[in-house]
């Protein structure tokens, strides 16, 4: 099985259209399992053997969320494994997750987020591409990959929409506000031309800006804005189904603009929202507590 290892991961990067650091993971979570195998010197992997695999990463003292990522990339691989008949049957079908704890996602408030998006002092290029940058992501809630992987043709300024290339390969259209526009038109104009590259987001070498890039950038201005608590691009994503889904928009509407598959991912907000709304209730009804 370990010899089919390079062509999973060319298949996650070209036709699963993952990121680097997603291949990474799921990489070391193979070669784990590969060396679990070899402890152990099965030649192949049954049922009773991954059962034995999950058992034993319990044992080491990974949580339920660490153990299922772990088999996320195990059955991953063995379901490419079976589609390209590489194995006689999937092992993995029929094995349970660990059941996880369901946690809320961490989001800005709306004050929060106008703090962040104007800390970045405007009167350098690399300035104007921080604005633009966290402008965006609130704009849009879209992925800091997908935001890392944006063509300057991706923007369309007339149309107020960026065209996003999602989890699967799948394409979806993401229309953004004016004070996005306002930062992207001021950056655009002072982008560098010398790289030669068609990314939208350079960094100071005038390359591509990659997604841990976009990640410090956002860390940086969560600290200049005095938060008191770690900002990431994913915050912003959480912020902007939140506050949608405060404003009235619908859950449908939200999914599509995320780029979610299921609706069931999405709904993790309406829990967010109600209990938002259960702390104003307590709060301010007359009638909510025992005096």
């Amino acid at each position: 099985m370990r010899r089919h290892l390079a062509r999973f991961l060319d298949y996650l990067a070209h036709q699963k259209n993952a990121s680097a650091r997603t291949a990474l993971a799921y990489r070391k979570d193979l070669l784990q399992f590969f060396s679990y195998l070899k402890e152990r010197r099965a030649q192949t992997a049954d049922y009773q053997t991954l059962r034995g695999y999950l058992v034993w990463l319990h044992g080491l003292g990974y949580d339920a969320r660490s153990v299922a990522r772990k088999l996320a990339s195990v059955r991953s691989f063995f379901r490419y494994l079976a589609r390209k008949k590489l194995v006689k049957a999937n092992p993995a079908l029929l094995l349970r997750a660990p059941k996880l704890p369901q946690r809320l996602p961490k989001f800005l408030s709306p004050e929060e987020a106008v703090r962040v998006l104007e800390s970045p002092k405007t009167d350098t290029w690399q300035g104007l591409r921080d604005r633009a940058i966290l402008e965006l992501l609130y704009a849009t809630g879209i992925r800091v990959s997908e935001l890392a992987s944006l063509a300057l043709s991706d923007v369309r300024l007339v149309e107020e929409t960026v065209r996003v290339m999602g989890k699967g390969r799948k394409e979806r259209i993401v229309p953004f506000g004016k004070p996005a526009l306002d930062a992207l038109i001021a950056y655009l104009q002072r982008r560098p031309r010398h790289g030669g590259t068609k990314a939208l987001f350079l960094n100071r070498n005038a390359q591509p800006l990659t997604a841990r890039g976009v990640e410090r950038i956002v860390e940086k201005y969560g600290r200049v804005a005095g938060l008191g608590r770690r900002v990431s691009p994913h915050m912003f994503r959480h912020s902007f189904a939140t506050h949608l889904l405060d404003r009235g928009a619908d859950l449908r509407s939200v999914q599509e603009l995320l780029g979610h598959r299921s609706i069931s991912t999405t709904q993790i907000y309406t829990h967010v929202t109600v209990e938002r709304l259960r702390d104003a209730y307590l709060k301010s009804h007359p009638r909510a507590k025992p005096r």
